[in-house]
């Protein structure tokens, strides 16, 4: 199994300086090959504390400079709120800088406070990703971008550097709408899991994913990357206290970024799935919203976070996890212990896993 982390560099409540998080969640992302991590992660988000890394690529850029074998992936560059061309543009130079090493994400955005910053309108922002995917990924093919759609009219122009191998089996994208899921099976990318919803859902909606992409493609889809907000401990009672205190307070920053409590989802075109949301949340309540959440992300002691893992990598069909180790105002020197208690107990015996095409056989 592959073992990534994710550096998503939040600012709860700004709890400290904006400087602060970005010298200490640097500090956490460059410790990650050195400890024996396969992938560093970053994610796009604006304008909040939320997260604060507004271009993705641009930190990656700076991890393909600090490291030199890990791969770099981004979870997720939105593409409706960029030019597709300068998209592809950046992906293939950064391709370049990294040697290769770059797993592209992408996805299309569901934070009205972002889409707002931008002046977009969210209810375009499904037909918006397909154009706009389509035309970064087969442009990426071809070493060139022209596309006639009704958001992306593009003349034919070269992309400088071209790119040097293929994106195929190394794109992802992050599908939470079960309408979605067609899509990325139609667009040959693979799945990234971001965990929010019962596992059941998303085992059946990866099945289905499976069957329509073999259908489109006639090959069968990547496994996907699952990713998981982590709190490792020799303790179990302090693990599950802290897992409360922090994976709980980062569902609140959920909350309060993506405003999912609000009613302003339920008719909006695309985003009916989300909508559902603040009902459930009304009906659970806040701490039962946050003990679902708990539920599905990674916690425990060492033993406890390899079974979780493997246990949700078996039925989704997955050899790849990303761990996010610092969040919601968690104290640097707690976040360090986490992550490298992880690396040294959790990451090895993930690591000697077979392929889970092998796991599942041997299982049935």
């Amino acid at each position: 199994m592959q073992v990534g982390m994710a550096a998503i560099f939040q600012n709860t409540y700004k709890h400290t300086t904006d400087r602060d998080v970005y010298k200490n969640d640097l500090r956490f992302a460059c410790m990650a090959e050195p400890l024996g991590f396969d992938s560093v992660w970053g994610v796009e988000h604006h304008f909040t504390d939320y997260t604060m890394c507004p271009d993705v690529f641009q930190f990656l850029a700076y991890m393909a400079g600090k490291t030199e074998k890990i791969q770099i992936g981004s979870m997720v560059c939105v593409l409706p709120w960029h030019d597709p061309l300068r998209v592809a543009e950046e992906i293939s130079q950064l391709d370049h800088l990294s040697d290769g090493r770059l797993i592209l994400g992408i996805g299309r955005g569901a934070g009205k406070v972002e889409f707002d910053g931008f002046r977009q309108s969210m209810e375009d922002s499904r037909p918006r990703f397909v154009e706009y995917a389509e035309m970064v990924l087969e442009g990426l093919e071809a070493g060139y971008c022209e596309y006639d759609g009704k958001f992306a009219q593009q003349p034919r122009v070269p992309i400088r550097p071209e790119p040097f191998k293929s994106f195929k089996g190394r794109t992802f994208a992050a599908a939470v709408s079960p309408e979605s899921v067609p899509i990325m099976a139609k667009l040959g990318v693979g799945l990234l899991i971001i965990p929010q919803k019962p596992w059941e859902h998303v085992e059946k909606e990866v099945g289905e994913y499976r069957k329509q992409f073999i259908k489109v493609h006639g090959h069968d889809a990547p496994p996907p990357i699952v990713a998981g907000w982590t709190f490792c401990d020799e303790d179990e009672g302090r693990a599950r206290e802290m897992a409360e205190k922090y994976i709980g307070g980062y569902w609140q920053t959920v909350l309060d970024h993506y405003q999912f409590h609000g009613d302003h989802l339920k008719d909006m075109k695309g985003y009916e799935y989300y909508g559902g949301m603040s009902d459930n949340i009304a009906r659970h309540g806040k701490q039962g919203a946050i003990d679902f959440f708990m539920e599905l992300q990674i916690w425990g002691t060492p033993e406890q976070c390899y079974n979780r893992i493997v246990e949700n990598a078996n039925r989704l069909g997955s050899d790849a996890f990303s761990g996010v180790f610092s969040y919601a105002g968690m104290p640097w020197e707690m976040a360090e212990a986490n992550m490298k208690l992880f690396a040294k107990e959790v990451m090895p015996e993930l690591k000697k896993l077979a392929p889970v095409s092998e796991r599942i056989k041997l299982a049935s």
